[in-house]
């Protein structure tokens, strides 16, 4: 009996060290299905909804602006434009965008889909939505200003019917293009959380997901300069007997406003509200 228990650790340890290889070769594996599965998941969100999406461009160019074009006596030519923008111009660059994604889309084994390359490749047409959605303010304004009349509420209703386009009102489909640019980023983001450094999409996910997020920056800021200037031009009519030239002629942004005390030489004072843009006092 002693000799057996002497013996045991010895073929013992060898049957453990075994096993627990073992188990941490099955630890491994899972691991990798598991992130496999996730990268698996996000791939085939990311297409879904670039479906969806174009549904709905075609739904607006269409259902919306092909019917109010053949009403001339219910909308100009400038409202038209106000409300719908370059929508038009984003439709047709989104249809080229899906085309080439959906080629770099692996039906049998989607977590081996390489989109990275897509999305570098058309990282300067995302651009067109700098003016979209610049835009997208004063199409809310105009909008607005007709849905007071119920002809033009029952006329988009009509639209929207016709078209079978799912149970959106009108401005809850021409905001869709101002969510999704900002929406990229996050799903990039998303997908580098699951994609390894040794996948071969890797660098270019890790690129794209960098280039998409200067994309909405760059739009962010455009579009706070161009309020910015608004602001500004606002301010200076405001002012009566506006005397020299516009502000806007050398700056486009206010720094800060503040009271200050004017001191002559004299020795008198006067309370004066002082404004500093970004290159005159």
């Amino acid at each position: 009996l002693r000799v057996n228990q002497e013996e045991v650790p010895e073929n013992c340890s060898n049957i453990q060290d075994e096993e627990q290889d073992s188990d941490i070769r099955k630890h491994r594996q899972k691991i990798a299905e598991n992130r496999d599965q996730m990268r698996t998941n996000v791939i085939q969100e990311i297409m879904k909804t670039e479906r969806v999406y174009i549904k709905h461009l075609k739904d607006i160019c269409e259902g919306y602006i092909r019917q109010c074009r053949k009403h001339t006596g219910m909308f100009t030519t400038a409202q038209l434009s106000t409300i719908f923008g370059n929508i038009e111009d984003i439709y047709k660059f989104q249809r080229k965008f899906l085309k080439d994604l959906e080629k770099q889309y692996n039906k049998e084994e989607p977590h081996l889909s390489e989109i990275g390359s897509c999305f570098l490749q058309h990282v300067e047409g995302f651009a067109i939505y700098s003016e979209y959605c610049n835009n997208h303010p004063s199409a809310c304004i105009e909008l607005s200003k007709l849905m007071k009349q119920g002809k033009y509420r029952h006329f988009f209703e009509a639209c929207r019917l016709l078209q079978q386009m799912i149970d959106i009102a009108i401005d809850g489909f021409l905001l869709t293009p101002v969510q999704k640019i900002c929406k990229y980023p996050l799903q990039l983001a998303e997908l580098l959380k699951y994609t390894t450094q040794e996948h071969s999409d890797y660098n270019n996910i890790k690129a794209a997901y960098e280039a998409m997020k200067n994309v909405a920056c760059l739009i962010n800021e455009r579009k706070r300069r161009l309020e910015s200037i608004d602001k500004i031009a606002r301010w200076q009519v405001s002012i009566v007997d506006w005397e020299g030239p516009d502000v806007l002629a050398r700056s486009s942004e206010l720094i800060h406003s503040g009271e200050l005390t004017k001191i002559s030489k004299q020795g008198k004072s006067q309370q004066r509200t002082f404004f500093l843009f970004d290159h005159q006092l």
